[in-house]
C-alpha cells in the first residue's frame, strides 16, 4: 500500500499562543480511523515579529477517504489555530 506525505502549516491566533498546547491538540485531533494516518514530527517556523506557524509533518495512506480534507477539518478545531494550509502533499517512496 502506499503512503503520502501531507505538510500541513498551522498559523495560531496570535503570539500568545501557546504552540506546545496547540501541538498537543493536533495530536488528539487527529482522526483515529486509520493506524496508517499518523503525525510523523512537527517543525516551527518563524513568521514574523515573534509568531511562529507549526509545520505538521502527516503520513497518510495512499487511499485515505476525503484526502487531507479530515485531518484539516480536525485540525482547524483545535483551540488556538487560526489557519490550516496543506503545503505539500507527496508519495513516500517504498
Amino acid at each position: 500500500m502506499s503512503r503520502l506525505l501531507a505538510i500541513i502549516k498551522i498559523l495560531p491566533e496570535d503570539d500568545s499562543v501557546n504552540l506546545d498546547s496547540v501541538k498537543q491538540g493536533l495530536r488528539e485531533a487527529l482522526p483515529k480511523d486509520n493506524k496508517d494516518l499518523f503525525i510523523h514530527k512537527f517543525e516551527d517556523e518563524e513568521i514574523a515579529f515573534g509568531l511562529k506557524a507549526v509545520k505538521v509533518y502527516v503520513i497518510m495512506p495512499g487511499v485515505y477517504e476525503g484526502g487531507t480534507q479530515p485531518v484539516e477539518d480536525a485540525f482547524s478545531k483545535v483551540r488556538g489555530v487560526s489557519q490550516v494550509d496543506v503545503e505539500v502533499v507527496q508519495t513516500l517512496p517504498g
